[in-house]
């Protein structure tokens, strides 16, 4: 008897906490369509409290989106979710008693933007807010405006916006749980209401499906490619991001069939352990490049810097002494060996980033002792400057600019260092003559002006052929002019030791450019030469140059077209189906009309539609047409306007060899991303960088 009457005291004292609250007929309405039982009278949906003496007061933040039915038990939750037919539609999930733990863990997982807003606890101040709180009027429009009829969970808009959302993470490199700060919650509450932020285990699982994809995407489109070169670059960390790991760079380069094109993707990005040798590199290349799906024979060259490791890593080590092979080595399975071996693994041919090259000419201005000294005067007046915020300011004021200083190894840094000092020399002056520094004699700035005329060419060029794609036709026309240029300046300057200085980078340059420009140099690497050829653009240089080193050049390019279609090595399967449709548009004609000559008829038009398939013939069919002038801005606009069925063999090598690039600047465009994400204070992204530097420098060949 006492537990009965005890528990209906509890039912009582648990009917008497519940605050009646009016409602307007038209909320009341559509709460009761909602619920599958019937309300109690008083809907008692939000601002339930107990009594002032009846123990701890309800959470009006939470309750708001609960009703609790005494009759079955049960709480049921009232949140609004969407608009069907003009009427609203509630979660209208009910829970077993009013256990708030219970409450909160439904809100969790069903409506995160609302318990993201809900405290786990209430700071005294909460509480008395949510105790003064209104209980007329003012509960009532926070459950609806809380609710703000969400899109679900599978709706277009939704996927939509976390689409956008995981990509827009995963292409800065920002933590995912940027999604969860309070500043970006209130920023897309006030762009989208509707829209259900998603948690940061999601937007990560958003992120790598889409890293996933567009390596599928990409591999897919490396598998049709007929030619790829690979560029490697490394990159230590320093003193000024706190990093000192060492990282290794492998992208590639080729002409996309699918959207005619060149592209340059990024293919990995992994951390390196020492030791950094030769065989080290070789590995993670060989590693990446199997993972890729490239095999030997579809890789045209790789490019990399003139560091010894490099170098080793890529050079062809001297064939041993051959044996004769045994009976264990004739069989199947060591002829599948071999197979295996040339597909993967084998020895790459390797080419020096020109850009590099130029930078090595360049630096012999550090050799020189009377320029040495004007740079070292000239970069302690530049620093003078930087350091003194006073100074500058001065400077921002009088011109809108600021003097910046060189890095060793940065292309083009003195040049530019120099242009800048030169453009507010004016200003500079004015300001050393009122800060009483000490600052270039005049005979200093005139040669300051003609060492700057001498690296012109030299930073124009490394702006050109620093291009991620289609710069490598350009590498012989860029090295003849930079010739050119060194030869001339000597007579032009009026500064002897200038002079002289020149003509040592001229010898210098003709040392390093021999494997590009003279045809017999044990080194000579065709491939230059032969897509200047190719190029309608520049092509004038070899065909109508009469010099004879210029004509064993051009002999050497045309000779190694002429090998490369001959032994097979460019695969034309892709030109095929073109010359088809081509031949079949050119028939279409013929079949409106009935022949004269029934069988003479017959015989033409059974020969095929073709101009002949001889390189040969084609080169010079090629030379004919440069006669008449062209029109087109690039090569490759130039090729992609030309017949398949004129230029079978030279149309799909000549669009491989002019989508190449001239320098690895590729893979130093991704060590500033690398730099920008192992910081000190961001050593977690370290997990995430290559996922991170992938869809960043890939997005723009999506």
């Amino acid at each position: 008897m006492e537990a009965s009457a005890h528990l209906g005291h509890e039912i009582k004292q648990d009917e008497e906490d519940h605050v009646e609250v009016p409602l307007s007929r038209h909320t009341a309405g559509r709460l009761n369509m909602a619920s599958s039982s019937p309300p109690p009278a008083p809907a008692a949906i939000s601002g339930l409290r107990r009594k002032a003496g009846g123990g701890r007061k309800r959470r009006g933040d939470l309750w708001s989106h609960f009703l609790y039915n005494p009759v079955e038990g049960k709480t049921q939750c009232v949140v609004i979710l969407q608009l069907s037919a003009g009427q609203p539609t509630l979660c209208g999930l009910k829970i077993g008693g009013k256990n708030t733990t219970n409450l909160k863990r439904h809100l969790r997982t069903y409506h995160p933007d609302i318990s993201a807003t809900i405290p786990e606890t209430l700071t005294p101040k909460q509480k008395q807010d949510t105790t003064n709180e209104s209980p007329h009027g003012s509960t009532v429009p926070s459950l609806i405006s809380s609710s703000r009829f969400k899109y679900l969970p599978d709706s277009v808009e939704q996927q939509s916006r976390e689409h956008a959302i995981a990509l827009w993470i995963g292409r800065t490199g920002l933590p995912a749980h940027t999604v969860e700060d309070p500043d970006y919650l209130n920023m897309m509450e006030t762009v989208d209401r509707r829209f259900i932020i998603p948690h940061k285990a999601k937007i990560n699982h958003l992120v790598e499906a889409i890293y996933c994809g567009e390596k599928l995407k990409f591999k897919e489109r490396l598998a049709r490619a007929r030619k790829i070169t690979i560029c490697v670059g490394s990159w230590r960390g320093n003193k000024a991001n706190n990093n000192y790991a060492s990282f290794l760079a492998i992208s590639a380069c080729y002409f996309c069939t699918e959207l005619q094109r060149a592209q340059h993707i990024l293919l990995n990005l992994e951390q390196m352990t020492h030791p950094h040798t030769a065989q080290v590199i070789k590995m993670c290349v060989d590693f990446c490049t199997e993972a890729w799906g490239i095999t030997q024979d579809k890789i045209l060259t790789v490019i990399t810097d003139s560091g010894s490791h490099m170098v080793a890593a890529f050079t062809h080590q001297e064939e041993e002494e051959e044996e004769e092979p045994s009976s264990e080595e004739e069989d199947d399975g060591g002829q599948f060996e071999d197979v295996e071996e040339q597909r993967y693994g084998a020895m790459m041919e390797r080419m020096p980033c020109v850009v590099h090259t130029l930078q090595l000419v360049v630096n012999n201005i550090q050799k020189e002792a009377s320029v040495q000294r004007l740079l070292g005067k000239t970069r302690a007046l530049v620093k003078r400057v930087r350091t003194s915020s006073a100074a500058t300011e001065r400077l921002l004021k009088l011109c809108g600019l600021t003097v910046i200083k060189d890095c060793v190894s940065r292309w083009s840094s003195t040049y530019l260092m120099i242009t800048r000092l030169l453009q507010v020399k004016d200003a500079v002056i004015l300001v050393s003559g009122d800060m009483g520094w000490d600052c270039l004699l005049p005979d200093e700035w005139n040669k300051l002006c003609v060492l700057r005329d001498l690296l012109v060419p030299f930073a124009e060029h490394t702006k050109i052929l620093q291009s991620d794609t289609m710069s490598l036709s350009l590498i012989v026309p860029a090295l003849l002019d930079l010739i050119a240029h060194l030869s001339n300046f000597v007579f032009l300057s009026a500064f002897r030791d200038l002079g002289v200085l020149s003509q040592k980078m001229k010898v210098d340059l003709e040392q390093r450019s021999g494997r590009f420009l003279v045809a017999g140099n044990p080194k000579f690497f065709p491939l230059a030469p032969a897509a200047c050829l190719l190029d309608p653009t520049v092509s004038d240089i070899l065909v109508d140059s009469s010099e004879e080193p210029i004509q064993e050049l051009l002999s050497k390019a045309e000779e190694y077209v002429a090998e490369t279609s001959a032994s097979g090595r460019w695969d034309v399967e892709d030109t095929e189906k073109d010359i088809k449709d081509e031949a079949k548009e050119d028939a279409e004609p013929y079949a409106s009309k009935r022949p004269r000559f029934r069988f003479l008829s017959a015989a033409r038009h059974s020969r095929p539609r073709s101009f002949g398939t001889c390189v040969k013939q084609e080169l010079r069919r090629y030379k004919e047409a440069l006669s008449h002038g062209i029109h087109e801005d690039t090569g490759v606009e130039f090729w992609l306007a030309q017949s398949s069925v004129a230029y079978p063999t030279l149309k799909p090598l000549a669009l491989d060899l002019l989508a190449m690039p001239a320098s690895q600047a590729f893979t130093e465009r991704v060590f500033s991303i690398t730099g920008d994400l192992t910081r000190a204070r961001r050593n977690r992204a370290r997990m995430i960088l290559e996922r991170s530097a992938f869809l960043k420098l890939n997005q723009k060949l999506s």
